[in-house]
């Protein structure tokens, strides 16, 4: 973890690079560091989006756009560490959303949420031992 979901109006598509904002999104959290050692795992990071070609935002009234990103992350970073990451991800949507927030009326949601104690986590993957170098 982190595992971050994007969810957006497609409307949006045209105004935002998605794949661009994915990338991004990996690289800052990947990035976050806590007395220089990393906060998050670069094999376990992972960020997904998906348009909702079907949706209804605020009053309908006009052509809205929304983007809910929703941060899944294990237990164990601090307060502050949750906060600087979010606060890192806001700037870069904010970047990455400039020209929608300059056309239309546009909401973005970030939402970091810590997994509870699992009942069941189970993993399969070859991708962490190419970063455990």
């Amino acid at each position: 973890m982190p595992h971050v979901v994007v969810q957006y109006t497609a409307n949006l598509e045209p105004l935002v690079d998605m794949s661009a904002l994915c990338k991004e999104m990996a690289t800052t959290l990947v990035a976050q560091k806590d007395q220089g050692k990393p906060v998050f795992p670069p094999g376990g990071t992972r960020v997904l989006a998906y348009p909702a070609q079907h949706y209804a935002v605020a009053d309908t009234r006009d052509d809205y756009a929304f983007c809910y990103i929703n941060v899944r992350i294990a237990q164990g970073r601090t307060d502050a560490m949750k906060k600087k990451a979010g606060d890192a991800l806001l700037a870069l949507a904010q970047k990455h959303f400039a020209a929608a927030f300059g056309k239309g009326h546009v909401g973005v949601t970030i939402q970091i949420d810590e997994a509870p104690g699992q009942v069941y986590d189970a993993k399969h993957s070859n991708l962490h031992p190419l970063f455990n170098k």
